[in-house]
């Protein structure tokens, strides 16, 4: 029987078993006539409201230590891919030939930062950052930051970079 069935015959008991509790409960207090249950149906359902309950707090842990265990091997993952795109990142400056000025406009442009914002971080003017990504994408072979970025992504995907994938997970 796979966890799918167990969650759902587990769901269907408490479905059922809270159906019945509402029901008597709203006859005892509207008065809706449905009269009094044999004392021994009234306990199997107790018995199968507890059951559904256990089992509900059972499979809820399950889970949790599941998404749990996901969760650190995703932020594994990401770790690693991060690492790994820096390595990609500093091999690729390097061959390209980058000045270290260079390296740095090229890492905050792949991170997204605007000429304005790379400019006042690097205590320089926009002209100047502008130069030196016309320089990066020259020695690089691409013409926009996309396409810079482009290559850093198309290297991981079709590197042995992706950790994790063929591990079932």
């Amino acid at each position: 029987m796979t966890n799918r069935y167990v969650i759902l015959i587990a769901l269907i008991v408490q479905l059922v078993a809270a159906t019945f509790f509402v029901v008597t409960i709203a006859d005892s207090v509207f008065g809706l006539g449905i009269g009094p249950i044999n004392w021994q149906i009234y306990e199997f359902v107790e018995l199968g409201a507890a059951l559904g309950l256990v089992l509900g707090v059972l499979l809820g842990a399950i889970a949790f230590r599941q998404v749990t265990r996901r969760s650190a091997h995703f932020e594994t993952q990401v770790r690693i891919a991060s690492g790994a795109l820096s390595e990609v990142m500093q091999s690729h400056f390097d061959d390209w030939g980058l000045t270290p000025a260079e390296k740095d406009v090229a890492f905050f442009a792949l991170k997204g930062l605007s000429l304005l914002d790379i400019a006042a971080l690097r205590k320089t003017s926009e002209g100047t950052v502008k130069a030196q990504t016309n320089a990066i994408y020259r020695k690089a072979g691409v013409n926009s930051r996309s396409q810079l970025m482009s290559l850093f992504i198309e290297e991981l995907m079709q590197g042995d970079l992706m950790v994790g994938t063929n591990n079932g997970s």
